[in-house]
C-alpha cells in the first residue's frame, strides 16, 4: 500500500517549521485519538498516520533523510541512508544468497540500497464545466533533481568523493556466519561506498536538491469526483539507480452555484410562479450548453421533475450522456400591493365552495388526519 505523503497527512506546508508541525499534530491527536473515537478503525489509522508523520518530521534527521529521499529515506526496513544492519537470523538469508550468486557469476556490487521511489499525490481542484468538457491545467509539483554546482556529485567544487576505506567502495559489510556470507550496509558510508570529506554547500553533499517543476496535465471529459490521474515517473526518485515513484493527480470539483452533479446526470432547481404552475406555460432553464425551453403543462405541483435526456455530462468511458433534471419549485409570492391581496381574497372565495376538487392533496392529508385520531 503507497503511504500518504507525510506532509499532506498533517496538513503543513513543505517549510512549516517545527512549532507549526507540532501544532497540526496535536489537532489532529485530540480529534483522532482512541479514547475519543473508541469504535472506530478509521478513526485508528489516522491517528496512527497523524503518530508516525510527527515522529519523522519532529526529528531533524529523519526529516532531512525524507526530504531528500522520500519515504525509503526513513524506512529501516529499505535500509535506507543513516540504516544501520537490523537483520537477524533467516531475514538475512536473502542477501547470502544473492552474495553467492554475485561471487559465482561476477554480479559486482550489491543492490540492497536500490528501490523504487515513493508515490506522490496531488489534489487539482477543477470547475464542473472543466469536468465536463475537459481541459488542460498546468501544476507545480515538488521535485527533486541534480545539484547544478556540484553535478550530483555532492563533493563541493574542485573537490571530489573518495572511496570508503572501510568497505573498499562495495557500501557493503560482509559478515561470516557457518557456510553463509551475510551482508550490511557500511555503517561509515551509509552503504554509498563514498565518503564525502567536503560536503557541497547547495545540496549538503546529498547531490539532489528540492526545486519546483510544472507539469501539464490532461484532463478528459466527463471526469468525476475523485478519479485519479497517474502520470508515470514524476513522483519522489529512486535511489541506488532505483526507479522514480508515480505522481497521481485526483480531482476534486468545486462546488456549481446552478448545478448539482450525480455520476453522469446533473440536478438544478427551477422557480415558476405559481401562475404558471396552475394554468401551464413556457420556461427557460439553463444547461451546460446555453438556454433550454421547457414545457410546463397546467396544475404542475412543487418539486415535480422534468427529465431533460442527454442534457447532462458524457460519461469518461462509455461516451454516453447523463440527464438533466429540473426540479419546479412554485415559488409563493411576496411583497403584494393591495390590488394584489384583494385579488388572492377573490380567488380563495371563489374555490372555497369546492375544496376538495381544487386542493387534492390537502384533502388526501386531512383524511389521514382524521384516520390516525380516529375521527
Amino acid at each position: 500500500m503507497t503511504k500518504k505523503d507525510y506532509y499532506d497527512v498533517l496538513g503543513v506546508n513543505r517549510d512549516a517549521n517545527d512549532d507549526a508541525i507540532k501544532k497540526a499534530y496535536r489537532k489532529l491527536a485530540m480529534k483522532y485519538h482512541p479514547d475519543r473515537n473508541p469504535d472506530s478503525k478509521e478513526a485508528e489509522e489516522r491517528f496512527k498516520e497523524a503518530k508516525e508523520a510527527y515522529e519523522v518530521l519532529s526529528d531533524v534527521k529523519k526529516r532531512d533523510a525524507y526530504d531528500r529521499f522520500g519515504h525509503a529515506g526513513v524506512d529501516p526496513s529499505m535500509g535506507a541512508a543513516g540504516g544501520g544492519f537490523t537483520g537477524a537470523g533467516f531475514e538475512g538469508f536473502g542477501d547470502a544468497f544473492s552474495n553467492i550468486f554475485d561471487d559465482l557469476f561476477g554480479g559486482g556490487r550489491s543492490r540492497a540500497n536500490v528501490y523504487r521511489g515513493a508515490d506522490l499525490r496531488y489534489n487539482l481542484e477543477i470547475t464542473l464545466e472543466e469536468a465536463a468538457r475537459g481541459a488542460e491545467k498546468t501544476i507545480r509539483i515538488p521535485a527533486i533533481m541534480e545539484c547544478e554546482t556540484c553535478g550530483g556529485t555532492g563533493a563541493k567544487a574542485g573537490t571530489s568523493a573518495t572511496t570508503c576505506p572501510n568497505c573498499g567502495g562495495s557500501g557493503q559489510m560482509r559478515i561470516q556466519q557457518g557456510f553463509f556470507s551475510l551482508q550490511q550496509p557500511c555503517h561509515r558510508c551509509h552503504g554509498s561506498g563514498r565518503i564525502i570529506q567536503d560536503p557541497c554547500h547547495d545540496c549538503g553533499g546529498a547531490g539532489r536538491v528540492k526545486r519546483k517543476k510544472t507539469l501539464e496535465v490532461k484532463i478528459p471529459a466527463g471526469i468525476d469526483e475523485g478519479m485519479r490521474l497517474r502520470h508515470a515517473g514524476h513522483g519522489e526518485p529512486g535511489v541506488g539507480g532505483g526507479p522514480p515513484g508515480d505522481l497521481y493527480v485526483e480531482i476534486h470539483i468545486l462546488q456549481h452555484s446552478v448545478f448539482e452533479r450525480e455520476h453522469d446526470d446533473l440536478h438544478c432547481e427551477m422557480p415558476i410562479s405559481f401562475v404558471t404552475a396552475a394554468l401551464g406555460g413556457e420556461i427557460e432553464i439553463p444547461t451546460l450548453e446555453g438556454m433550454a425551453r421547457l414545457k410546463i403543462p397546467a396544475e404542475t405541483q412543487s418539486g415535480k421533475v422534468f427529465r431533460l435526456r442527454g442534457k447532462g455530462i458524457r460519461n469518461v468511458r462509455s461516451l454516453a450522456r447523463g440527464d438533466l433534471l429540473c426540479h419546479v419549485l412554485v415559488e409563493t409570492p411576496i411583497h403584494l400591493n393591495e390590488r394584489q391581496r384583494e385579488l388572492l381574497r377573490e380567488f380563495e372565495e371563489v374555490s372555497r365552495d369546492n375544496v376538495d376538487r381544487h386542493n387534492p392533496k390537502a384533502k388526501s392529508w386531512m383524511d389521514k388526519v382524521r384516520d390516525f385520531f380516529g375521527t
